[in-house]
């Protein structure tokens, strides 16, 4: 007996020093009451909460509606139900247990008037900024421990951040975009001889910003002055794959909240596989379950909790940050049912709202109502890779080419194949390929063309960030060379291209052209809302690409020369679009063109005729 109680004791006593449970995170850190969909989950982690038993304190409008635990009893998902009768104010989760007693405070909070959420149509133009490379505010949050900035370095931080795009917002509104899209700005705390995360796409915390670019209220503050200038935010989002430092992968939730969870498995890259009709299973989920590279595990949307959580995640940065729009990375690389519900949730939540998936292959496939896709996707907006490509091939560097714009006449028309022509993200060059401009350029010739047919033909159009003052870069010299800093962003730059002073005549040439065009365009309904009747360029108009935009009594006319001499065009043949109309005005020279006789259009020259 005494045995006995000397070992009750020592137990007793052993129990007593074992480590009590805690919350290390609490993730949404807080909601908003009055949304439209009332279920909330919250994912709580901390040493052995699992092991803990859940109930909430009293509160008028919410419900516990179930507790889901996993395999690791380091983590709750706590579901609630958030009624339209719950008030703002701080909710009481109680977990109780063996060694456990713990109360959290949570708060509900009132849901702001809405600024944001207004999503992006044609009537937008996109200016891509990637925020480690544009301009350095606050260089006082450069560094982040061993982290170090290193400007010299193509891969490495370069300093660029909120405060810095802040300060130049008034650049981008003279230029005369009217959205800037940011490439991710969500913490990436990659070690740097690990793996370059400058880009933000390997995620390491989904409810925190980098502190090398600022803070959440940094962003927050960004975002309202963006919408003070009139112009809107479109925030970069990645739901395929995390980083492999972010703080959950040393202490996974589940046996499979990554798929290839014992270790790295490469995807194929093959997003046809996802469309094909005739794939088989396996080529899909080697297309959608491998990691994208060994640093990037790959997300298993597919477990019911993680799910949540991605969902749950985009709508909180929606109602914190206000944003305008999300453009989805890697969209074809995560779970199809995910995506879907995904857009679908978002979309009920914020009607007007715009997501744009990044896919290079299969574009009408993934458009929502799609006529190739008997699954819905609900994604409103794809990137037209296929324009690009066809862009790069038809406006040559080499000036004693001819331009082959029947490349670009045959990709528009097969427009036929999407659900909606008008929401289609249009661009000639992105942070991923090389750049537009091409080094030694001494003419604008297929500038002034290319950009002229992005901000007038169908879609929304989207600029990369210094391409109106002649940036350049190759794919091939590796990707730090696309994403230059752009001249002026630093205090020790020698040279502020910010400013028109600084720049060569012919970069002023570029800006003014691409100025110009993007003011008039605001103002044109015939380009930011109406049809578009093009030309095939044959024997009858040789290599001219001719098409016009009309809506009501709003009509611009636009012809493209590729060849290396001037044109003669008969106006007759595209009455369709001039209609009674005997001159137009070149809206970018503001030559009078008259449409009575045949005219002659410059070797590889533009007209952007405004019909009178």
């Amino acid at each position: 007996m005494k045995r006995l109680i000397i070992s009750v004791l020592l137990f007793t006593a052993l129990w007593a020093d074992l480590p009590a449970a805690e919350i290390s995170r609490v993730e949404p850190p807080f909601w908003w009451v009055g949304m439209k969909n009332t279920t909330l989950q919250i994912m709580i982690y901390g040493s052995e909460i699992g092991k803990g038993d859940v109930r909430i304190e009293p509160y008028r409008g919410v419900k516990l509606e179930r507790v889901a635990k996993c395999e690791n009893n380091d983590y709750l998902f706590i579901y609630l139900n958030v009624s339209n009768k719950a008030k703002p104010g701080t909710l009481k989760i109680n977990i109780t247990g063996k060694n456990i007693n713990l109360t959290r405070e949570y708060e509900l909070l009132k849901r702001e008037v809405m600024a944001g959420a207004r999503g992006f149509s044609q009537a937008d133009v996109l200016y891509l900024i990637m925020p480690d490379r544009f301009a350095n505010g606050d260089p006082e949050n450069d560094n982040w421990g061993e982290d170090l900035s290193d400007r010299m370095e193509p891969f490495a931080r370069h300093g660029g951040d909120f405060a810095g795009i802040e300060k130049h917002l008034d650049y981008m509104k003279s230029l005369g975009v009217t959205a800037i899209w940011l490439n991710p700005v969500l913490e990436n705390k990659m070690p740097e001889n690990r793996y370059r995360s400058y880009h933000g796409y390997a995620t390491t915390d989904y409810y925190n910003v980098d502190r090398r670019f600022g803070s959440n209220e940094d962003y927050k503050k960004l975002i309202g002055e963006i919408h003070k200038s009139g112009m809107k935010m479109v925030m970069d989002m990645i739901f395929n794959h995390c980083g492999s430092y972010h703080w959950w992968m040393k202490n996974l939730p589940c046996s499979d909240w990554l798929n290839h969870q014992d270790g790295f498995v490469s995807t194929s890259h093959n997003s046809f596989a996802v469309a094909d009709i005739h794939a088989p299973e396996s080529e899909r989920r080697a297309m959608t379950d491998g990691w994208f590279v060994e640093a990037m595990p790959d997300l298993n949307q597919r477990n019911p909790l993680l799910a949540d959580y991605l969902i749950q995640n985009s709508i909180w940065w929606i109602e914190y940050s206000q944003i305008d729009g999300i453009r989805h990375d890697t969209h074809p690389y995560a779970d199809f049912d995910f995506l879907s519900e995904w857009c679908r949730r978002v979309t009920e939540e914020y009607p007007n709202f715009n997501i744009v998936g990044e896919s290079w292959y299969t574009l009408p496939w993934w458009q929502q109502k799609s006529k190739v896709n008997p699954r819905e996707t609900n994604l409103k907006t794809v990137m037209d890779f296929n324009l690009m490509l066809a862009c790069a091939d038809a406006f040559p560097a080499d000036t004693s080419k001819r331009f082959a714009l029947r490349k670009v006449y045959e990709v528009i028309a097969q427009d036929f194949l999407y659900s909606d022509w008008r929401n289609i993200l249009t661009f000639l060059d992105n942070h991923d390929v090389s750049r537009f401009t091409k080094s030694g350029e001494n003419s604008l010739d297929r500038f002034k063309q290319a950009f002229g047919l992005i901000l007038t033909t169908r879609g929304i159009p989207q600029i990369y960030y210094g391409s109106e003052i002649l940036m350049y870069g190759e794919k091939s010299e590796g990707d730090g060379l696309l994403r230059k800093d752009f001249p002026g962003g630093w205090r020790e730059d020698k040279v502020n291209l910010f400013n028109r002073s600084e720049r060569s005549t012919f970069q002023n040439e570029a800006f003014n052209y691409l100025s110009g065009l993007l003011k008039w365009r605001a103002g044109c309904k015939a380009v930011t809302d109406g049809d578009l009747i093009h030309y095939a360029p044959d024997d009858y108009n040789f290599n001219c690409y001719i098409y016009g935009r009309v809506k009501d009594e709003s009509r611009v006319l636009v012809v493209l020369n590729g060849e290396n001499r001037p044109m003669l065009i008969d106006p007759s043949r595209y009455r369709e679009v001039t209609g009674t109309s005997r001159e137009g005005v070149d809206v970018t020279t503001g030559r009078i063109i008259s449409l009575n006789d045949k005219f002659t259009i410059p070797s590889k020259g533009i007209y952007i005729l405004e019909l009178k």
